[in-house]
């Protein structure tokens, strides 16, 4: 079963301050879970979490996962400002982009961030935009195919728009080389919210067997391997967690057969997870504020889809708990759904739930990775507040809601902005 990292009155107690919805995120919970991370890949000297910021964009919480050791995978200009805003310029910072405009480029070389090429083309692109290569740079491989792992299709990293061919990868560090690189990286991903303990693995023994392969055809010096993202999280109450520590020791394992043989045991590991860095501590808090029975009974609430994308972009499932009634018999069947103009605005679809009742806080599990970070303004929806619970209860608003103000400001330049503003209020 799963359970809130929180209580009811807890919740009862931020909402009076700050108005549903929000996001929570648990202090103790991500500081925790970090240092689990670093206790599975501690074998490795060199090892480092870059967390994708991408997955919870806040300052807070970046200097949380910072002050445990972790640096940050950015894949845009402003993620690359907040990382440098927070200290974290120079090697903890990996700038891992795709389609990249080259002003991004020079952000990143001047903040001393290690770039990872996500196309053989971005070679010349971040040669016009920069004028020289750093001494490590780092190159993002993409196998074609399928993946599998135990006979079972994961992912078509054919079908994916990301990385480079074999032969584009051989040729990018022959290049990158004669231009004064000496330290190079291999990058890759294949897999999203990967439920097994097979994948980092099973993905570390490809790269370290390229890694090889690069080093004798090339002769190029390889410092560390990033493994990327990808290890998921238990959404249903049914799903069996991946155990990180037995994922760390099975790269190990397969660092010790491949890598150390070939003389190349001082490689380091990198890894960049958001999801499972931070999706189980956070949770989106929003309160029951419409009931409706027609063909189906509707719960409705006070957040929508523009607070919580993943169900109506994807399908996804997010747990849901009515605060209060934890144990309470599942006795109804619901759509729980949002305001917005939009059918596919629903948290969940035919799920079976206790009771509800107006003004019941439903607490949706999961949200801590990809839940505000995907956040939008369709039909002039506003993003909430975020709040972190620390690990000694109290609390802080780490994120203030948007307002009509901070939606009305792009017009700013406008004649009629003044209007829009003066009028709005009155």
């Amino acid at each position: 079963m799963k359970r809130p990292f929180t209580t009811k009155e807890k919740l009862e107690e931020i909402s009076r301050e700050i108005p549903t919805p929000f996001h929570i995120y648990d202090e103790k919970g991500i500081r925790e879970n970090a240092r689990l991370v670093k206790k599975a890949f501690s074998w490795n000297k060199g090892f480092r979490e870059y967390f994708a910021v991408k997955a919870e964009p806040n300052p807070v919480i970046l200097k949380i996962l910072k002050e445990e050791g972790c640096g940050c995978d950015c894949s845009s200009l402003t993620e690359l400002m907040m990382a440098k805003a927070i200290g974290n310029d120079g090697e903890m910072t990996m700038f891992s982009s795709n389609d990249t405009p080259p002003e991004e480029y020079v952000y990143a070389h001047d903040m001393n961030a290690i770039v990872n090429l996500d196309d053989f083309t971005m070679i010349d692109c971040y040669a016009q935009a920069v004028g020289s290569f750093p001494k490590k740079m780092c190159c993002r491989y993409n196998p074609g195919g399928v993946f599998k792992v135990s006979n079972g299709i994961m992912d078509t990293p054919g079908e994916s728009k990301y990385g480079m061919t074999d032969e584009q990868l051989f040729k990018a560090f022959r290049i990158l080389k004669k231009n004064g690189v000496e330290e190079f990286g291999i990058h890759s991903f294949l897999v999203s919210n990967a439920m097994t303990n097979d994948y980092y693995p099973m993905l570390a023994k490809l790269l370290f067997q390229l890694a090889v392969e690069l080093h004798r055809d090339t002769g190029c010096h390889i410092t560390f391997i990033n493994l990327s993202g990808g290890v998921g999280i238990p959404y249903k109450p049914d799903d069996k967690a991946n155990d990180i520590l037995a994922i760390g020791e099975g790269v190990r394992r397969a660092y010790e057969e491949v890598l150390v043989p070939a003389g190349m045991g001082d490689v380091a590991i990198y890894t960049e997870m958001g999801r499972f860095m931070t999706g189980p501590y956070g949770a989106l808090v929003t309160r029951a504020i419409h009931e409706k029975n027609i063909m189906k009974h509707y719960i409705g609430v006070d957040a929508c889809a523009c607070n919580l994308m993943r169900p109506a972009m994807y399908g996804a499932y997010h747990h849901i708990t009515v605060m209060g009634k934890e144990d309470a018999p599942l006795t109804n069947i619901y759509d729980v759904t949002g305001s917005l103009c939009e059918n596919n605005d629903k948290f969940a679809v035919d799920r079976m739930l206790p009771k509800i009742e107006i003004g019941d806080l439903l607490y949706i599990h999961d949200t801590g990775a990809h839940g505000f970070s995907m956040g939008y303004n369709y039909n002039g929806k506003l993003r909430s507040a975020e709040v972190l619970l620390h690990e000694d209860g109290s609390f802080e608003k780490i994120r203030r809601a948007e307002t009509p103000a901070d939606y009305f400001a792009t017009f700013s330049e406008l004649p009629i902005y003044d209007r829009l503003i003066a009028r709005a209020v009155s």
